[in-house]
């Protein structure tokens, strides 16, 4: 369940505030049971010139230009655009979510880069991002390591919660070398 909160602040300038819900419910009605667990993270755009804006978070240091990108009218080349930053948030989201799973299970490795590529097409008279390929790459030291560095790629990207939250399709193509 979603919740957007329309509110003013303190500037009178509108904001909006989304929410999201992770229940956890059991069918017995009798021991009915529910887990919330939320998060909530807030980033800001103000609109600069054109179609360009610069986004950032009262949470973070650094803020962005992001726009419109080259592919539309007015859109800008060598910018950050909405496009760039949700093909990101999947592949950074599978890195950090290998990166925690790797950690817990004790697998030693020597380097992690991941490739992504974000498809947008018309589909139904409508823009969407209807896919995004990730390429991650992993080199571990032993051979013996590779069915389990195997397992713990597929499980990132199964357990990303980003990937987990969009109706894109994912294309997986993990690749492992063995540093010899």
């Amino acid at each position: 369940m979603t919740i957007i909160t329309l509110y003013n602040d303190h500037d009178h300038h509108l904001k909006s505030e989304r929410v999201g819900y992770l229940h956890h419910h059991t069918h017995d009605n009798k021991n009915h049971s529910s887990m919330q667990i939320e998060h909530s993270y807030e980033v800001d755009v103000n609109w600069i010139e054109d179609r360009i804006g610069i986004l950032y978070s009262p949470e973070l240091n650094d803020e962005m230009q992001v726009a419109a990108p080259p592919q539309f009218p007015r859109g800008v080349d060598k910018v950050w655009s909405p496009e760039h930053l949700f093909t990101a948030a999947i592949n950074s989201c599978l890195m950090t979510t290998f990166l925690s799973i790797a950690e817990s299970s004790k697998l030693k490795f020597e380097k992690f880069s991941s490739k992504a590529h974000g498809k947008l097409e018309m589909v139904d008279g409508r823009y969407i991002m209807s896919e995004v390929t990730l390429s991650p790459s992993l080199t571990i030291h032993n051979e013996q390591d590779m069915d389990k560095a195997m397992r713990i790629l597929n499980k990132s990207e199964s357990a990303c919660l980003i990937s987990n939250s969009v109706k894109s399709k994912i294309i997986f193509n993990p690749r492992i070398k063995i540093r010899s």
